[in-house]
């Protein structure tokens, strides 16, 4: 390489390295599934289904879980709040800083999502505000049905209080837990504490297929009943529509490499712990600060967030370096064009939301990065 030849940038994120990582047990899974002749709904789907259920219930105490696949997260979220029955003349309660899918789910079935702000800490719906506005909602919206809270980056939700007050206003409790795969709350994994939690498939997800998917959880099994029929044009019999229903069907193809990925999520996911221990060791001493942990959680850093008041400067030292970085999120859900004004925000006006959008961004996080490229990332970190 010349002398003045910039490094070869670490990429940020690679999904094709986990299909490398797993390529033979991957590739028999297609192939079965491929030779097996059905591609929708199939006994790769009713497999997985009933394969991540028991994963996700498998913690002392946890509630029988009943899982349904469907075609991305979004769909996800949208059917559960179909399933629910929550739709036009309905508010569902979120926060701004998530990816814009969990708002855009919500506008799916007609219902008007409220906005909270975040703790500035975990990035997570502030639990304060929640209560407030159960307990005296802002005028002029429609009745709270029910509540999402994102567990983001791998981080659980304070979710204690959160329940303790969606317990208290009757409504339901929904987990995004797009981010979260595997990760736990006082010895309980999240998506089985409250009614229902939806779950992304997408390919840089702790556990991501090899194109779009997606899950949802429940231990009702009335409510995934429901979801299943809905999620295939409302079929109970087969060309029969008992229900108003939509087509989002996770594939046979996908299912097939999800049940393979399934059995090593764990294992990859205390891989990304040791590269996160990593990280905040090679930070002493630097004017950033590790991603803090919320006490009796799990955390399964589908993301390492930093934060800084002159993030731009940190990310093009660390480019300058050959590490790659990410922002999630550039821009709050209600500061973008299509809900900037239109969209309801709880009465802290999403400050520290706001505040997030301009300082967080992401260090390399992925089980495959090798020892070698860990160490180059936590060269580059000491040396800011």
């Amino acid at each position: 390489m010349p002398m003045n030849a910039s490094p070869a940038i670490l990429p940020f994120a690679d999904p094709g390295a986990g299909y490398r990582a797993l390529q033979p047990e991957i590739d028999a899974a297609v192939a079965r599934a491929l030779a097996s002749g059905w591609y929708i709904l199939g006994r790769e789907g009713e497999a997985f289904e009933a394969e991540f259920a028991a994963w996700l219930g498998d913690q002392p105490g946890a509630p029988a879980m009943h899982a349904v696949g469907c075609a991305n997260g979004t769909d996800a979220i949208m059917l559960i709040l179909r399933g629910m029955g929550i739709g036009e003349g309905s508010t569902v309660v979120t926060v701004s800083h998530t990816a814009v899918a969990t708002v855009a789910a919500i506008e799916m079935v007609g219902a008007t999502p409220l906005l909270l702000d975040i703790d500035p800490d975990t990035y997570t719906m502030d639990p304060d505000e929640l209560a407030s506005v159960l307990a005296d909602p802002p005028p002029g919206l429609p009745p709270i049905r029910a509540v999402i809270p994102v567990h983001i980056y791998g981080q659980a939700v304070d979710l204690g209080p959160i329940k303790a007050a969606c317990d208290e206003a009757g409504v339901f409790l929904i987990e995004d837990c797009a981010q979260c795969h595997g990760a736990m709350l006082g010895g309980a994994k999240l998506g089985t504490i409250g009614h229902a939690a939806a779950f992304s498939l997408y390919p840089t997800k702790n556990l991501g297929a090899l194109g779009d998917g997606g899950i949802l959880a429940t231990p009702d099994p009335e409510l995934a009943a429901r979801i299943g029929a809905i999620r295939q044009y409302g079929w109970k019999r087969r060309y029969i529509s008992d229900l108003q229903g939509v087509n989002s069907r996770l594939d046979e193809v996908q299912a097939a490499i999800l049940r393979v990925k399934l059995q090593h999520l764990d294992r990859q996911n205390d891989r990304r712990r040791q590269i996160a221990a990593a990280y905040d060791a090679a930070l002493a001493g630097t004017a950033l600060t590790p991603p803090v942990r919320r006490e009796g959680a799990h955390h399964v850093f589908h993301l390492y967030v930093l934060r800084h008041p002159k993030r731009d400067e940190f990310m093009f030292a660390l480019k300058a370096r050959g590490i790659g970085t990410g922002i999630h999120y550039p821009m709050p859900v209600h500061s973008q064009p299509a809900y900037a004004g239109r969209v309801p925000l709880g009465p802290a006006n999403c400050a520290e939301t706001a505040r997030a959008a301009e300082e967080v961004f992401s260090l390399p996080m992925y089980p495959e990065l090798t020892d070698e490229q860990v160490a180059r990332v936590c060269e580059a970190l000491s040396g800011l």
